[in-house]
């Protein structure tokens, strides 16, 4: 039975189906939507528009962005020499909030996982390796997540660029075996940057 209108229903089903949003949370947030100003129901329905519209990778790094290049790679600011490897892009942002970090990155989109069938053609591994070649690199840290995952993929991109002669390193191990980086503290994230490890 439906205690709702058909569509005060709909927007709780849509909102559901968002990642980490349960039933409880869909109807506390369809609830306040119905609430809001109609103004800002607009512009929230705009920004959401818009996002989906010009969102698109990065063509050096392959992040989230609006533009051809993202801020990170079009700043001259950073060292262009250094690249670290992450699973995604809250990944980039969780680094980037610790401030010490001056190289620019690389976005996976994902991690190696044999059994849910997920391969090295299925993460953005190639754009990595014709970066390489194109550019003159010293360093890639690989900071993927402590993860069965995370650690196969590591594995995998060292063996993949160690015989062009580019250091590969591995963030250390402050940061706890099976968590993901976007939840950790800038200190460990500053320690496990710091205490890298060659691969």
């Amino acid at each position: 039975m439906d205690y709702y209108s058909s569509q005060i229903t709909k927007l709780i089903e849509e909102l559901s189906k968002l990642p980490g949003i349960g039933s409880k949370s869909a109807q506390r947030l369809a609830f306040h939507i119905i609430n809001m100003p109609r103004e800002q129901v607009e512009r929230l329905s705009t920004s959401i528009m818009d996002a989906k519209e010009n969102v698109r990778y990065c063509k050096e790094c392959c992040t989230l962005t609006d533009r051809e290049l993202c801020p990170i790679c079009a700043s001259s600011q950073r060292d262009h020499k250094t690249i670290m490897v992450v699973e995604n892009t809250r990944d980039l942002a969780a680094y980037e909030k610790t401030g010490r970090y001056e190289g620019v990155y690389h976005v996976l989109h994902g991690a190696i996982s044999p059994m849910l069938g997920i391969g090295p053609g299925d993460i953005r591994l190639k754009e990595l390796m014709n970066r390489l070649q194109r550019q003159e690199v010293e360093e890639v840290i690989i900071a993927t997540n402590s993860s069965l995952e995370g650690e196969t993929t590591a594995m995998y991109i060292s063996k993949l660029i160690k015989p062009a002669g580019i250091r590969v390193t591995r963030i250390a191990s402050g940061v706890p075996v099976g968590g993901d980086l976007e939840y950790i503290d800038e200190v460990t994230l500053l320690r496990a940057l710091d205490g890298r490890t060659e691969l």
